[in-house]
């Protein structure tokens, strides 16, 4: 079967990265989404391992579509009695860009009536009437220059959605975005358990916690459930199977050097919560600290925050004198890599200093700058240390 995994914007590669690691090495992308091949052990698989893909959607049909009936007629071709029941919950979802088609509620009002329409023909003649109190079933319809793509959502609730994140707090990394960035950097606990993982800002805890998911091999949707397992297609226990060898993989004796801290109180709190809900409250040092601060106990560390934005103009002047001295104590830390992730204008500016790398990401719908600076490896402050 052909799989649509919706990426956000910027995250392409990331994404393929993950997907070349869970064994799909053939993933070209287009239109936001990237494309692989698999059976619903495959579904199973990236539903519970995926980091940063939003969402694991069945690609049923692709047709030409400028007109409502050639909407409805390329619907009712797709055999819908082979995945749903006369119970199905049916909702749908829609798109349409560049399309003679624009009108959303009322492609999916057509595209609904084409698959119940096949329904009643094939499982029930003359019935037209569905109860809908069965398992949910999200009908894609998403329109590119005329040309329709239909799709079954396996998933359900977006990917983000782990499960540990229960309380709120202000302005929270969606889980997929936090996990992406960590995979961005040079933080690699496979080959080094005890780097040091540091962030200054961390708010509820997100990113603390997706780096110890990733140090301990932990399946990131292993917590929840997903649509398609309750459909009458799927096959019986493949996602019960798919998490015992999730279970499996766990690594449970490591060593991990994971903190978090945050000047509020309050947020502090609500991390350690969400780590213990999420199982990695052992592994995470969290404390109530100033980020300006903050001192290294071991070198060769990764530092990685979403620190303040300053997005109303009365706290602009704030968080840029923050990040000026927040610079000052980057400095103190050569042998660091940092990398921030901020919407902030002219943030380098006020860091004081050029990234070495810089990538547009956006964050929600505000375009945000994610900042790399790398320091001193452990090659070169050893040849430092031979010369003298």
């Amino acid at each position: 079967m052909k799989l649509l995994i919706p990426v956000a914007a910027g995250l392409e590669q990331t994404v393929k990265r993950q997907l070349f690691s869970l064994g799909f090495e053939k993933a070209p992308a287009e239109n936001g989404r990237i494309e692989v091949e698999g059976d619903f052990s495959e579904i199973a698989k990236l539903n519970l391992w995926l980091r940063s893909g939003e969402r694991v959607l069945l690609k049923l049909a692709e047709f030409p579509a400028s007109t409502f009936d050639e909407l409805y007629e390329g619907v009712y071709a797709i055999d819908w009695e082979n995945y749903l029941s006369m119970d199905s919950q049916i909702l749908m979802d829609g798109k349409s860009y560049k399309s003679a088609l624009g009108a959303i509620k009322a492609m999916g009002g057509v595209a609904k009536k084409a698959v119940i329409s096949r329904l009643s023909d094939k499982l029930r003649e003359g019935r037209k009437t569905f109860s809908e109190t069965g398992a949910r079933a999200v009908i894609g319809v998403s329109l590119f220059s005329d040309i329709a793509t239909v799709t079954l959502d396996t998933t359900g609730e977006s990917l983000h959605k782990r499960g540990y994140r229960s309380l709120s707090y202000a302005a929270p990394l969606k889980e997929t975005l936090a996990a992406a960035l960590i995979d961005n950097t040079f933080y690699n606990p496979d080959s080094d358990p005890e780097k040091p993982f540091a962030d200054l800002f961390c708010g509820s805890g997100t990113l603390p916690i997706e780096a110890a998911i990733k140090a301990l091999h932990l399946a990131p949707g292993l917590g929840r459930e997903f649509d398609f397992s309750r459909w009458k297609c799927t096959p019986v226990g493949v996602l019960n199977r798919a998490k015992e060898e999730a279970r499996d993989l766990q690594r449970r004796d490591v060593r991990l050097d994971i903190y978090g801290g945050d000047i509020n109180p309050e947020a502090i709190s609500i991390a350690k919560y969400h780590a213990k809900r999420a199982g990695v409250e052992k592994h995470i040092r969290f404390s109530v600290a100033d980020a300006r601060k903050f001192q290294a106990s071991k070198k060769f560390g990764v530092l990685l925050s979403n620190p303040p934005y300053g997005e109303r103009l009365s706290d602009e002047k704030e968080v840029q004198k923050l990040m000026k001295e927040l610079g000052n104590t980057f400095r103190t830390l050569p042998d660091w890599n940092a990398y921030l992730f901020t919407a902030l204008p002219d943030f380098e500016r006020y860091f004081g200093k050029r990234a070495d790398k810089k990538k547009k990401l956006m964050n929600a719908n505000l375009p945000c700058g994610f900042y790399s600076y790398f320091g001193k490896s452990p090659r070169e402050t050893e040849k430092q240390a031979f010369q003298k």
